[in-house]
């Protein structure tokens, strides 16, 4: 039996590191779009639906035939949980349109994964897992070259007693990426974060896995994005 697999896109009007972050452009494109067009290249999802409390995200999303959630005052700040944001969108997708099997968060912030990427995290959502999200490995390990800061810059390492002496001998750390997260709408719903249940890691690979969050990010996924040869979405 076919599963329904909704896609959101979570892109609110306001931020502090970039202004109207979700809707700079990158190669012709505002990055709200380019999550869209990914989306749409996924034969698998069978809606796609817009969150944002910004008039302007909303015209762009309609614009390219999606559906807009109003996201409320208070799920739209700088301190607000993402994570009510996406029970606030579940529920008002059940409410109003109809029940599905899957959740799938395309942020826009991070425009170099290719559709591949994601079409590893929704066949990674088991039975036996509650939310799937992805990872690459890190170049930094707390048990070899991280540290903390006091107050009068003294530094120590964070794991400083682990005995590790060699950064061969340091577990492999991972950095938690945004190409996308997968998950059932009733364990977002029933759950604080997503760290209640049994999380699933999908590995990809660093060049793929820039996140926009200040300008430097943005010029660097600019000119990859724009003079890179990237596989193309099949749309």
């Amino acid at each position: 039996m076919k599963e329904n697999i909704f896609c959101f896109i979570f892109a609110r009007g306001g931020s502090k590191g970039i202004p109207k972050k979700n809707i700079l452009p990158i190669a012709g494109l505002p990055l709200l779009v380019h999550s869209i067009n990914l989306a749409k290249s996924l034969s698998k999802v069978d809606k796609i639906f817009v969150s944002t409390d910004c008039e302007e995200i909303s015209k762009i999303a309609r614009n390219q035939n999606v559906q807009v959630i109003k996201r409320p005052f208070e799920l739209a700040q700088d301190n607000s949980s993402e994570w009510e944001a996406w029970q606030h969108a579940i529920k008002y997708v059940q409410s109003n349109y109809e029940k599905f099997d899957k959740f799938l968060s395309l942020p826009t912030t991070a425009p170099l994964r290719i559709k591949e990427d994601v079409e590893r995290c929704l066949s990674a959502l088991d039975f036996d897992i509650d939310l799937v999200l992805t990872m690459s490995k890190a170049n930094r390990s707390p048990w070899f070259n991280m540290v903390t800061s006091d107050s009068s810059s003294k530094v120590n390492l964070i794991f400083k007693d682990s005995g590790i002496c060699r950064r061969q001998d340091a577990p492999v750390c991972y950095d938690l990426t945004t190409i996308a997260y997968v998950s059932r709408p009733e364990y977002i719903i029933k759950s604080s974060s997503m760290w209640d249940g049994n999380v699933y890691g999908v590995e990809i690979p660093p060049e793929r896995c820039i996140d926009i969050d200040n300008p430097f990010d943005y010029s660097i996924a600019k000119f990859l994005m724009e003079n890179r040869n990237y596989p193309d979405f099949d749309i």
